[in-house]
């Protein structure tokens, strides 16, 4: 079993960067890959990031490639993400998500177990 909880979330300009920290519990973190995920107000959610556990392979949605930057720290079970130059479009809130051990991390949601109770994140112009 994982548990996750993320923060950092917060009311910032538009050009502006804010680090989210997704901290798990459970012995199992280091052997999942985990992603991100947003949700705005009327919207699905949608797939941010996601990295490997074996290698730190990483992968960005279009919309945030070169802005965005996933990363772990499978000794403090805690996966981050940096968000520089925000765009008000960014507004949403944010989930970290953990497959189960083992598995691969996709783009779709229904790849990932374990999800965190969400950051929000909102980006004025």
């Amino acid at each position: 079993q994982v548990q996750l909880v993320e923060s950092g979330g917060g009311l910032v300009q538009a050009g502006a960067s804010l680090r989210l920290s997704c901290t798990a519990s459970g012995r199992t973190f280091s052997n999942t890959d985990m992603g991100w995920f947003r949700q705005a107000p009327g919207k699905t959610r949608e797939f941010v990031a996601a990295i490997r556990r074996i290698g730190g392979f990483s992968y960005y949605a279009d919309s945030v490639l070169g802005r965005f930057t996933i990363s772990r720290d499978s000794a403090r079970n805690t996966g981050f993400l940096q968000m520089d130059s925000l765009k008000p479009e960014d507004t949403a809130v944010y989930y970290c998500a953990a497959t189960l051990p083992g598995a691969t991390a996709t783009r779709y949601t229904s790849t990932y177990k374990y999800w965190g109770q969400g950051t929000q994140v909102t980006v004025s112009s």
